[in-house]
């Protein structure tokens, strides 16, 4: 419990210490125009209030990731906690607070255009492809699992038919202005996402429960195929530092009053995220520690069954009724932004103004046709992919983090090392993990890793300092 509160503790002062000296990095202007004012269009570009854009980016980013992953990494024991506070505060929050602060800055552009301004063409066009699909594996997956538990508890209606009528409603949410339906139900989701956790910290503060002692050790029972390293850091995603909330930051970027509200909207709702993740990773701990573990019950269930089972435990009625909202409206809510910010990134790429109705209409029919074709797919492979692809996709943004301050001869050490280091786990994985050359964790595996991770490191290390030098 004492490591469970230190961590809580440290999420909560982050978000007052850390994310205001980096506002300071980024030397925040409350009087510079922002994109709602300068590029307003009714659609995409709308000024709402911070609180609301902090709650839509909330639910945005969040899915089933804080819920779903912090289940999957409490697998491997305590040690969870750890990666989700320092993960949270000085990787996923800055990434997502200074990202957020670039977009801002830039038109309220797509990641991808940003990814091309400071990384280069190469890299941006590689980035556009590796973005859409990324968006479209995040739409199908958060329309298979919905799907899914919807037709297990609702079984008068089949999968299917749950599956395209979320997709419908998907195709609506991509097509219609941001304020008009996500800027409505988007923060009575966002509230009750957080009142479920608020409920499950009461469990873990006031009721029987017991948290495991604090070890570094493995507890996964598969940790000779799963090792902390590389694997936790690629399990634990949108608790500790993930890609996809680069895309979804976009989205609010446009929407944004000042440059002011950046800490609360994007390092605010990170660290909100972090704080999820870790109630969720030390309930899951405390309500299967007499069953042997997490890891041993997860070895027969999915995390959606956990979430049911932990819910109505410990929170009865109201709980079963936000375990619904937690595993189906969540997740929801993440897909339809997800396909959403893939036609803005088509749009940015191809400049094609949003305002007109049939020129969205025009993106976003290719768009869910590939999307409803990938349902298809074997929902495992999808995710595992969906994964690596995720973290992938944050060390590129990091990368793109540091050639943004050191251009702006900012301090790029906030920056640097977490680059460093998530391209050492993406990379380590890639040798690792089965689901690509699968070496399994060896000394070979590790040694791979380093070596790619020197040479890319190396290579941007070179840039920064060329960029420096025609400074």
């Amino acid at each position: 419990m004492i490591t469970f509160v230190i961590c809580l503790v440290l999420l909560v002062v982050a978000y007052f210490t850390y994310g205001r000296y980096l506002e300071k990095v980024c030397k925040i202007d409350s009087k510079a125009s922002v994109p709602s004012q300068t590029l307003f269009d009714g659609v995409d570009y709308v000024p709402m209030p911070r609180w609301r854009t902090f709650l839509i980016q909330l639910l945005n980013i969040a899915g089933t990731g804080p819920i779903f992953g912090a289940i999957l990494g409490a697998c491997y024991g305590p040690v969870a906690f750890l990666w989700i506070t320092v993960g949270g505060i000085f990787m996923g929050a800055m990434h997502d607070y200074l990202s957020g602060v670039m977009l801002v800055r830039n038109d309220g552009l797509s990641i991808t255009e940003l990814v091309a301004r400071y990384l280069g063409k190469g890299a941006g066009a590689f980035m556009r492809v590796f973005s859409v699909i990324l968006l479209l594996l995040v739409g199908v997956v958060f329309v298979v699992s919905p799907a899914d538990i919807l037709s297990t508890k609702f079984d008068v209606i089949s999968k299917n038919w749950w599956l395209a009528i979320i997709i419908a409603y998907y195709f609506i949410a991509t097509l219609l202005p941001v304020d008009k339906l996500i800027g409505k139900i988007y923060p009575l989701f966002g509230i009750a996402l957080v009142l479920m956790a608020i409920g499950l910290l009461g469990v873990l503060i006031f009721g029987d429960y017991t948290i495991p002692t604090m070890t570094l050790e493995n507890l996964h029972v598969n940790k000779a195929n799963l090792p902390l390293v590389p694997t936790l850091f690629i399990t634990i995603a949108c608790g500790a530092i993930s890609g996809f909330h680069a895309t979804q930051s976009p989205l609010m970027a446009r929407c944004v009053n000042n440059e002011s509200e950046c800490r609360m909207v994007f390092y605010g709702a990170m660290i909100s995220e972090s704080i999820i993740a870790l109630i969720w990773a030390a309930i899951a701990m405390a309500f299967f520690y007499e069953d042997g573990g997490v890891s041993a019950v997860m070895a027969g269930h999915t995390p959606a069954w956990a979430v049911n089972e932990i819910s109505n435990t410990t929170l009865g009625l109201v709980g079963g009724i936000l375990a619904i909202l937690g595993v189906v409206a969540a997740p929801i809510t993440s897909g339809d932004t997800a396909f959403r910010s893939a036609r803005l990134i088509i749009a940015d790429v191809f400049h094609i103004e949003q305002r007109t109705k049939w020129k969205r209409l025009a993106i976003c029919i290719p768009l869910f046709a590939a999307g409803i074709t990938l349902t298809f797919v074997d929902f495992d492979v999808v995710w595992r992919y969906f994964a690596w692809t995720n973290q992938a996709l944050a060390t590129v943004v990091l990368w793109c983090i540091v050639i943004y301050l050191n251009l702006n001869k900012r301090n790029i050490w906030v920056a640097l090392p977490p680059a460093v280091f998530m391209t050492y786990i993406c990379s380590s994985f890639v040798f690792v993990s089965n689901q690509f050359i699968g070496l399994g964790a060896t000394p070979l595996a590790y040694i791979l890793g380093g070596i790619v991770t020197i040479i890319l490191s190396g290579a941007m290390c070179y840039k920064l300092h060329k960029d420096k030098k025609q400074l």
